[in-house]
């Protein structure tokens, strides 16, 4: 089922209540709705692409969580940094990281993001301050706490993103990472995207708590549930939960309730959900949710929004050319970026 036709089942179905106040500039939501598209059809054709062996490793797709990354950095100022795990291609473009660079990097090409070197768990790009994919499960969060507590150190008043999925929050690195950001006052949003599975397994068969942000209160965290099929409310909460860090408060716990439509990755058989879970799910699918709004609230009209999406599909074709027609890494590549650069 391509992008066009979930759109058409979440208008058709949805009965999610957008927030009708306007924040933002119509060029704003024009982008935000080209965002969640553009990430739409790169991970769609990506599938497609590793499937022709084009693509290798592994490859972990962002279908039906579109809105959480691009609500949650619309939300973010320059100084704030991101940091995610190893579902990153729409984190990297919600960064402002070009959909060919994504693409070429998919590819194993030098002209990706990270050189060809770190294929689809490592994009980076620390001149957006956008600090990484990470592969290894709730590692990158004392990472996390370290950028922010550099930023104490040097008096920034920038805020550090951390997204992780809900499988993280069952390990060390999670709960040491917690623990010391309250314990030092740390301004760090730590964000769940409970997707609803860790690999396989449902969160009620792995979480001893309903709601994962429960957990922050062993922390005396504050902490709030929001729905991340919806690209307003996500947007709304985490500007304001980021302003209240920036002003002193301290780190934040925000669980995102969002749904994957794929597997955990391009290797998961799938074997542990009925298609009629992933149906509903998809009714609510963020992207028609969104253009919904848009339409009912005559901010943009249905032909605006086929403009974008035409806009978006010439895009990811340019970017799948770009990246099939890039070379690859040479060999003396391995011995580059092996240590920072004085």
């Amino acid at each position: 089922m391509g992008v066009g036709d979930l759109i058409k089942m979440a208008r058709k179905n949805s009965t999610t209540e957008t927030n009708r106040v306007r924040t933002m500039e119509k060029q704003d939501y024009e982008n935000l709705y080209y965002q969640m598209v553009l990430i739409r059809r790169v991970e769609e054709e990506s599938a497609q692409l590793y499937q022709q062996g084009k693509i290798g490793g592994f490859l972990h797709l962002y279908i039906g969580q579109e809105a959480v990354s691009t609500g949650l950095i619309a939300a973010r100022k320059p100084q704030d940094r991101v940091i995610t795990a190893y579902r990153d291609h729409g984190v990297a473009i919600n960064v402002g990281i070009p959909a060919k660079e994504v693409m070429a990097e998919l590819l194993g090409k030098a002209t990706g993001v990270s050189k060809g070197k770190g294929g689809s768990m490592h994009m980076a790009d620390v001149k957006k301050n956008f600090w990484g994919g990470h592969a290894v499960v709730g590692a990158h969060l004392p990472i996390a706490a370290g950028l922010a507590l550099g930023d104490v150190y040097q008096g920034n008043d920038g805020v550090t993103i951390c997204m992780f999925g809900d499988g993280a929050t069952n390990i060390g690195f999670f709960h040491e990472a917690l623990n010391l950001s309250k314990v030092w006052n740390l301004p760090v949003l730590w964000v769940c995207e409970n997707n609803q599975y860790g690999m396989g397994t449902s969160v009620e068969r792995a979480s001893a708590v309903p709601e994962i942000r429960q957990k922050a209160e062993g922390y005396a965290m504050p902490n709030r549930r929001i729905n991340g099929m919806d690209v307003m409310e996500v947007y709304n909460a985490s500007k304001e939960i980021l302003e209240e860090i920036r002003g002193g408060a301290g780190p934040y716990f925000l669980e995102i309730v969002t749904y994957r439509y794929r597997g955990h990755s391009m290797g998961d058989p799938e074997r542990y959900r009925k298609p009629d879970e992933i149906k509903k799910w998809q009714e609510t699918d963020p992207i028609g949710i969104f253009s919904s709004y848009l339409i009912r609230e005559n901010i943009l009209s249905q032909e605006e929004l086929q403009e974008i999406e035409q806009r978006v599909e010439k895009e990811v074709q340019e970017a799948i050319e770009f990246a099939e027609n890039s070379p690859e890494p040479p060999p003396e590549a391995l011995f580059e970026h092996i240590y920072a650069d004085e």
